[in-house]
Formats: C-alpha cells, structure tokens, sequence
C-alpha cells in the first residue's frame, strides 16, 4: 500500500519558487531535515510547522493534507 502525503511543504515551496536550502536558512535547519520533511518521511513538530507556514506566507491548513476520504 502507497503511503498517503501528509504535508505539501514541498508543493508550496515549488508552487512559490522557494527551494528546501532557502527554507532550511529561513528556520535555522540543516537542509537534510527539511529534506526529510518535503518528502514526508518526517513530519515537523506543529509550532515548526507553523513558523513554516509564516515564512511562506500562507495558512497552517495549506501545508497539510487531509487524510479524509471524500465522499463523491
């Protein structure tokens, strides 16, 4: 079974031009952290997630995926 995405940081990083080395400089991070991060392989804690949020200048919510099913 695939993994389900949990968060879209790296989505939004490309949506807005922004690379995993820009985001790691804006948090203070090493960029295999974010790295880890962008490919879900970890998930950062909810008060990095919302600085996160506020570097890119977008709401907490648009960083996360749900994990909802849709109902059609």
């Amino acid at each position: 079974m695939a993994v389900k995405a949990i968060n879209r940081i790296k989505i939004v990083l490309v949506e807005q031009n922004k690379t995993s080395k820009w985001l790691a400089g804006k948090l203070g991070m090493n960029e295999s952290t974010i790295s880890r991060w962008c490919t879900n392989n970890m998930q950062p804690p909810v008060d990095t997630l919302s600085e996160i949020a506020r570097h890119l200048n977008v709401d907490i919510r648009d960083l996360l995926s749900s994990t909802k099913k849709t109902i059609n």
